[in-house]
């Protein structure tokens, strides 16, 4: 028997856990919510991503406003038995209309904002995102295989489908090295509409895998001794006029000079960065040297081992070389927002071009391999290998402190020190089955 339905209207925002978070409205109702959404108690963001609330500034008082963004309206009809996924993401704000001192989007444009502004400089940015694929009847192929896309082919024409009619079409999507784990990537766009897409990419994925009765995960460790899922963050610097400003053949490692003191903001600050890159416990499961996920500060060319890598475009033509250059920030998994993530890549950069720093000696080979005092003589250090320590780390960086309102980064400390502690007693393995089932 076929049941009429109508599309819910979801108003969706990212939290300080990296959950997208959702209140909805009957599709004829969505007018009259677009000047100023629907109201989320203040202390809904200090949520764990489980059923944990962490202390916070504001208890059973106040309220935000989650107040809709048209540009980034997202409807996925992908089949005739289930009503559409319809959704759209939200600004936090206050009652007055000015952004929420804890919404996370707001965090992402104040930054890029201030990059212009200082700068004359606008960022791109493109997110590369990593999942682990699971259901009755699945059955994984060999890394990279083509045993692998097949026997997800259903899956992943789905994907595809999805990702087209989600408005951001994929330049690749593909098996990976994990067992059962894919990867797909987005073109590059300017501003917080990359982390938009970010999202809303990972939602119209997870989508088609529902549809097929599957999960689709972005857990960064699915199983202990699994393979991990990244979220690498490809940037780039443009002018104002669309000029790309990233690429200069005579400088090392083909960087600008301002690109090379970008770069060099963020090697200074990776330990603290960390903290809100890798920023769950199950996060230093992936982590460290031999995993390509990076286990130190370093910077290279095209060195799956370092924090920050140089991407050099194949083009020979230098034009198309200066366009498609970009940096990569690789100690990142989706149970980061991306919009603190990109954010504070962002405000991590702007205080390397602010002091000028140059650009840091490019490591070649694995630095783990190095002695520890050929690490020292060229500034690498190691990362953070736990959540606790990432959260010491931002603590005692005052430069990265002051990137933050007080009380959000107050929540934000304590939010994720409730998450470690839910985890004191759990062992491994359960601790990434609880995280699967959450990312």
């Amino acid at each position: 028997m076929s049941v009429r339905t109508e599309d819910i209207v979801l108003l969706a925002w990212n939290d300080l856990v990296g959950m997208t978070r959702v209140r909805g409205v009957p599709r004829s109702q969505i007018e009259r919510r677009m000047a100023h959404g629907l109201g989320w108690a203040l202390a809904g963001q200090a949520l764990t991503p489980f059923e944990d609330i962490a202390p916070n500034p504001w208890g059973p008082v106040g309220e935000v406003r989650q107040v809709p963004d048209p540009a980034t309206e997202t409807r996925l009809d992908l089949d005739l038995e289930t009503p559409a996924l319809h959704f759209m993401l939200c600004d936090s704000l206050n009652p007055d209309g000015t952004p929420w001192a804890c919404c996370t989007r707001s965090f992402l444009k104040a930054a890029l904002a201030d990059l212009e502004k200082e700068t004359g400089l606008r960022l791109r940015a493109a997110f590369e995102q990593e999942l682990h694929l699971s259901g009755p009847g699945f059955v994984a192929g060999p890394p990279f295989s083509m045993e692998a896309i097949r026997q997800g082919a259903r899956f992943a024409g789905a994907a595809v489908a999805a990702l087209r009619l989600a408005g951001v079409e994929p330049e690749t999507f593909e098996p990976e090295y994990g067992v059962a784990q894919f990867e797909y990537a987005c073109p590059p766009v300017e501003g917080v509409a990359a982390a938009d897409r970010a999202l809303i990419a990972r939602e119209a994925v997870r989508e088609a895998a529902r549809r097929l009765g599957l999960r689709a995960s972005f857990t960064p460790k699915a199983t202990p001794g699994g393979v991990g899922n990244g979220l690498h963050i490809h940037v780039s610097l443009w002018d104002r006029a669309g000029r790309p400003m990233t690429y200069d053949a005579a400088r090392p490692a083909q960087l600008s000079e301002v690109a090379g003191h970008f770069a060099a903001g963020v090697v200074r600050h990776a330990r603290a960065l960390v903290a809100l890159t890798a920023p769950s416990p199950v996060s230093y499961l992936r982590l460290g040297p031999h995993h390509w996920s990076s286990g130190y500060t370093a910077f290279g060319v095209q060195n799956r081992e370092c924090a920050l890598r140089v991407c050099p475009p194949p083009d020979k033509d230098e034009a198309a070389r200066a366009r498609h250059i970009n940096l990569e920030y690789r100690p990142a998994d989706a149970t980061a927002s991306p919009y603190l993530a990109l954010g504070a890549l962002v405000r991590a950069g702007l205080e390397g071009v602010r002091a000028r720093l140059p650009m840091p000696q490019p490591t070649e080979g694995d630095p783990h391999e190095l002695s520890a005092d050929a690490r020292r003589e060229r500034g690498v250090h190691p990362l953070p290998t736990t959540l606790a320590e990432a959260l010491v780390a931002l603590e005692g960086d005052a430069v990265a402190r002051g990137w933050f309102a007080d009380e959000m980064l107050t929540t934000y400390l304590a939010v994720k020190r409730t998450e470690i502690a839910a985890f004191q007693d759990v062992d491994a393995a359960a601790m990434c089955e609880r995280y699967r089932l959450a990312y």
